[in-house]
């Protein structure tokens, strides 16, 4: 495992650049370029609410994206994330110290999945030949296909990443605290991407609590299937709630010398210790609102990358043209 995180360690210390998503047009042997192929798109509709969780504004959005083949039935959706600039952390009066400074963050194109890495995904990964680590193919603790993955460590999530990549010739890893914030806002700067609050009708997480001014509600108690709610204005879904999300990331307690591009910020002491944490992103159902806003960072100390719960799962991202982060 020392080996995997030194490549990807000295990968991002490479700084290399990122491809356009889109293909480019191919010239024939008699000098005429093709068209170049059309990208597919879907459709989805954006949820925009107010402090008292009242929805205030609903719009059609569209994104590309791109659909890998797992075998058996299974498949994989990969959304195109465009490139851009962003303020990651949460301003003054919001959030805790870990989220800050706030600083800009420039972001380089990338695929990412649609929805968490579901229960079929995984089975149907996790019996491909091992590359570092075994996994096992029945790890969650709520069991449903299209459920998201749970009890799965960092380690795990990497070789996710790993065997995915080798089977299918792209680049999939764990996105980078970044990448992940980055695509979570997907252009808000308000604490959800659905604004001021969230409602259980949007997300899946403890409605014993309230973030705002917004009625308490529903408490599942439970993981939901991936997709059950409405998506961010990138098309990504349960980017609050459900599962916590893996990043590359070594945790740091603030932002205080983070990079100002997408890559991941590893700690290279903390990289070679078993017992070293990472980052996770997101929330979960079995958490409060405040857990699961697009700032929010899991602070507690048992965050390692050899813990597994059963709140924790991931996401992957593909990086289509470049080396793996």
């Amino acid at each position: 495992m020392q080996v995997i995180e030194a490549f990807i360690r000295i990968a991002n210390k490479q700084g290399v650049s990122s491809a356009s998503p889109t293909p480019e047009p191919v010239t024939s042997s008699r000098g005429e370029r093709s068209k170049t192929p059309e990208v597919p798109k879907f459709n989805f509709d954006v949820v925009t609410v107010n402090a008292k969780g009242d929805e205030i504004r609903r719009e059609k959005g569209q994104a590309e994206y791109f659909t890998e083949d797992l075998g058996n039935g299974v498949i994989l959706e990969m959304v195109a994330i465009p490139s851009g600039k962003f303020l990651m952390g949460s301003p003054a009066g919001e959030g805790y110290g870990s989220e800050k400074p706030q600083h800009q963050v420039t972001v380089e194109s990338f695929f990412m999945g649609k929805y968490s890495i579901n229960q079929a995904q995984w089975r149907t990964v996790a019996l491909l030949p091992r590359v570092n680590r075994d996994l096992k193919p029945e790890p969650s603790y709520f069991k449903g296909d299209n459920r998201p993955v749970d009890q799965v460590s960092w380690y795990d999530a990497v070789e996710f990443c790993s065997r995915l990549s080798k089977h299918t010739s792209k680049q999939y890893r764990l996105p980078s605290e970044a990448e992940w914030e980055y695509a979570c806002r997907a252009g808000t700067t308000t604490p959800f991407h659905f604004g001021e609050t969230i409602t259980t009708e949007l997300a899946n997480y403890n409605g014993n609590y309230t973030y705002a001014s917004e009625p308490k509600s529903k408490y599942r108690q439970e993981t939901t299937e991936v997709g059950s709610f409405p998506a961010n204005r990138f098309g990504l879904y349960d980017m609050h709630g459900n599962v916590w999300e893996w990043c590359q990331d070594t945790w740091h307690n603030s932002y205080q010398g983070a990079p100002a591009t997408g890559i991941a910020w590893f700690d290279d002491n903390q990289l070679y210790q078993k017992q070293g944490r990472a980052v996770l992103r997101g929330g979960s159902w079995n958490n409060n609102p405040e857990d699961c806003r697009s700032a929010s960072r899991y602070f507690y100390d048992w965050a390692e990358r050899v813990y597994i719960d059963y709140d924790i799962g991931f996401r992957v991202v593909c990086a289509i043209g470049r080396i793996l982060r």
